[in-house]
């Protein structure tokens, strides 16, 4: 069998994510009958159906299902061997660190500043990104190592270096009356409907149901619980960012959150191995 080609592997995971050949075409910007003759071809080749077609849409085989977790690291290893390339081409010399915005800072100017110090650092370029999204950076090549924390983020396939574990705190509007507590639980939490827990997206994107706001990022966020609207349930060291309208307390019974240095398991980089080394003596 010829090996599969990135083409046809990105014209599949559009339309298994779109699970609709119409907009998944439209996603990929080509029209939808080459699209469909593309799909059929590459289950011919294989041997097997991907897809199962009906009137009331299209699903995933377990073959398909499986093909898409495969394709995706396909592609994300081929999109970060093409950006490696490029900058080791143009002659900069710099490890690129992706961290969510609002993540701790504290622990983060540590870890520069001590890097930094050693003989013939590398330059560290900061990229604040999104919840959730240094996964995906560490995989298609946008980031060459990642502050991330268990057991909020998919650190499956990666490999990790324990950091700093700190327990998680309430952050409450300043004048609730929970604010005025030395120590809540989940529990606690749960029954004041008047004050829902935000929701983080998931590691695919979506949110669990629920009656709290759906957060998209940080500045959001305070927002939304100075106003009234939420609760958020984060790491203690979240107290560096609070405005003067939140309150942080600590939750009894709330797991507790380490930060971790995530990079790609087959990385053979000299720097990134320098960095690792630092952040275990930190």
């Amino acid at each position: 069998m010829d090996p599969l080609e990135t083409r046809e592997l990105r014209y599949f995971v559009a339309v298994a994510e779109e699970l609709h050949f119409s907009r998944a075409a439209e996603r990929l910007g080509i029209a939808q009958p080459p699209l469909s003759r593309a799909i059929q071809q590459l289950e011919r080749r294989l041997g097997v159906t991907l897809l199962e077609r009906d009137r009331r849409g299209v699903t995933l085989t377990s073959a398909g299902q499986l093909l898409l977790g495969e394709a995706r690291a396909i592609l994300d290893a081929a999109a970060a061997a093409a950006r490696r390339t490029r900058r080791a081409a143009s002659g900069t010399k710099r490890l690129i660190l992706a961290t969510k915005a609002g993540a701790n800072h504290e622990l983060l100017r540590k870890l520069l500043d001590a890097h930094a110090a050693e003989p013939d650092a590398t330059e560290i370029e900061v990229l604040l990104c999104g919840m959730g999204d240094q996964a995906r950076m560490l995989r298609d090549g946008r980031a060459d190592v990642a502050l991330m924390q268990r057991p909020f983020d998919a650190l499956a396939g990666l490999d990790t270096e324990d950091l700093l574990t700190e327990q998680q705190v309430a952050i409450l509007p300043a004048g609730h009356p929970l604010a005025a507590r030395t120590s809540l639980t989940m529990a606690d939490l749960a029954a004041v409907p008047d004050l829902p827990v935000a929701r983080w997206p998931r590691h695919d994107g979506s949110y669990e149901p629920g009656p709290g706001p759906e957060i998209h990022d940080q500045a959001q966020l305070a927002q939304l619980i100075a106003l009234g609207r939420t609760v958020a349930v984060l790491c203690a060291s979240s107290r560096s960012w609070l405005w003067d309208a939140h309150t942080a307390v600590p939750l009894a019974d709330a797991p507790h959150v380490t930060t971790v240095l995530a990079w790609p398991p087959h990385s053979r980089s000299r720097d990134v191995a320098g960095l690792v080394r630092t952040a275990a003596r930190l």
